[in-house]
C-alpha cells in the first residue's frame, strides 16, 4: 500500500505460537540513494516479503538498506536472508546493537524465554546473527525519503527506536505504539520490557507534528493521528505504571 512518495506499507501475515496477525512493514523509498525496508518479520518469510516488494516494483537486490526498530524476532527474523540477498547496510539503535548481532541474546533467545517457550528453541539454534553496519543515536537524521530523524522510543525494548520522515510527517512507531482499525492505542503491555519508559517515550512522541502514524502491529492511523497520538500519551502519563 502506497502511503505517499515517500513510503509503502507492506502487510505481512504472521503465525507465531498458535496465534495468527499481520505485520506492517515500512518501505522507505529514495531516488538518489534506493529503497530502505524499516523491519524484516519472521524467518521462513522470504518469499512473502519478495511478493510484497514486487507489488511495489522492487525486488529484494533492489534493497540499499534494512533499519530495525528493535530486537525481536517477528522485527529482525528476515534479516540474515535479505543481507544475503541484497548486501544491505544495517542500522539499529546503538543499545540494540548487540542484541542483533548476537553479542548478547536477544530477549527471544533468552534462557528464560527458551523455557517458557520451547518452541523458540530450534528457531534460536537456525538463526543467523547478522552485523548492524551503523549504530544509530537519538535525533541522527538519515538522509532518505526527505530527511528521517531517529527517536530513541526505549520501554518495549532497552534500545527501542522509531522513526520520523519530516517531509510527509509521517511516524513510523514500531511497537512503541500500536492499532486497531485505525484507532491508536499504546504499547502492548505484555510485551513491553519497560512500561514506565514505554509511556515516557509516547509523550516524547507527542511532542512531534505528525500526519500519518504507522504501527508494526496495528497498521496505518490517519484520522486525526496528531489528536490521537495526544490522547494516548495523556492515558499513559496518568496510568498505574507513572504513579
Amino acid at each position: 500500500m502506497k502511503l505517499n512518495d515517500d513510503l509503502y506499507v507492506l502487510p505481512l501475515p504472521m503465525q507465531m505460537g498458535g496465534q495468527s496477525s499481520q505485520l506492517n512493514l515500512s518501505l522507505l523509498l529514495d531516488s538518489a540513494n534506493g529503497p530502505t525496508l524499516v523491519d524484516t518479520s519472521i524467518p521462513g518469510q522470504s518469499d512473502l516479503l519478495a511478493a510484497a516488494l514486487a507489488e511495489a516494483g522492487l525486488r529484494v537486490q533492489d534493497l540499499t538498506g534494512v533499519i530495525l526498530t528493535h530486537q525481536d524476532i517477528d522485527h529482525v527474523g528476515g534479516l540474515p536472508d535479505l543481507v544475503r540477498a541484497s548486501g544491505a547496510r544495517v542500522y539499529a539503535h546503538s543499545t540494540e546493537v548487540p542484541y542483533i548481532d548476537g553479542t548478547l541474546p536477544a530477549r527471544f533467545a533468552t534462557p528464560a524465554m527458551l523455557a517458557q517457550r520451547p518452541e523458540m528453541r530450534a528457531l534460536v539454534e537456525h538463526f543467523k546473527w547478522t552485523p548492524v553496519d551503523e549504530p544509530l543515536e537519538d535525533g541522527h537524521h538519515l538522509d532518505l525519503a526527505g530527511g528521517v530523524r531517529v527517536i530513541f522510543t526505549p520501554g518495549h525494548t532497552p534500545g527501542h527506536m522509531s522513526l520520523y520522515l519530516e517531509r510527509s510527517r509521517t511516524l513510523i512507531t514500531g511497537d512503541a505504539l500500536s492499532a486497531t482499525d485505525g484507532q491508536l492505542s499504546g504499547p502492548s503491555e505484555q510485551a513491553t520490557m519497560d512500561m514506565t519508559e514505554a509511556a515516557k517515550s509516547v509523550q516524547k512522541l507527542a511532542k512531534l507534528d505528525v500526519q500519518t502514524i504507522v504501527c508494526y502491529h496495528g497498521g496505518v492511523v490517519r484520522d486525526n493521528a496528531n489528536e490521537q497520538l495526544q490522547r494516548v500519551a495523556q492515558s499513559l502519563a496518568h496510568s498505574d505504571h507513572n504513579l
